[in-house]
């Protein structure tokens, strides 16, 4: 397990592009944290390590956005009214190329059932209006990124 502290959404998104440039293809983000907990602001960051830019914005309403890249695309989900299989399944979710691209998915408790056991989980909690903590699990390959 991997604790950070930030101590501002600039510093949040700064961890998020050192996480961001290790990730490769294949890799799914399952985001816990209640509404407003930074999550797509780490997701923005996320975006910049990946070399997709920052142009990222909540898919609250649009269920997925997709970010491509030259090598890499990433796949940015929003679960909060996803309940069931059937819910999910309705999304098209089963039909991303996960394999060669990167998922991240924001309310994954609602669908954590079915999501791989390589899933890295990243726990995001204000600690205060700009700080936060964030927790990364099973992140032994990720244990260099912040030293």
């Amino acid at each position: 397990m991997i604790r950070i502290i930030t101590h501002s959404a600039e510093e949040t998104i700064n961890a998020a592009i050192k996480l961001g440039q290790k990730l490769r293809a294949g890799d799914m983000i399952a985001y816990k944290g209640g509404l407003g907990a930074g999550k797509t602001t780490f997701t923005r960051g996320l975006a910049v390590g990946l070399g997709l830019g920052d142009n990222v914005s909540s898919p609250t309403f649009a269920l997925v956005n997709e970010y491509r890249g030259d090598k890499l695309s990433m796949y940015h989900f929003d679960m909060y009214r996803i309940m069931s299989e059937d819910g999910l399944e309705s999304t098209g979710f089963f039909d991303y190329d996960f394999d060669n691209n990167v998922a991240v998915i924001e309310w994954s408790e609602n669908i954590e059932d079915f999501l791989p056991d390589n899933t890295i989980y990243i726990t995001i909690t204000p600690i205060s209006e700009n700080e936060r903590e964030i927790i990364i699990e099973e992140a032994e390959r990720f244990a260099d990124t912040w030293n």
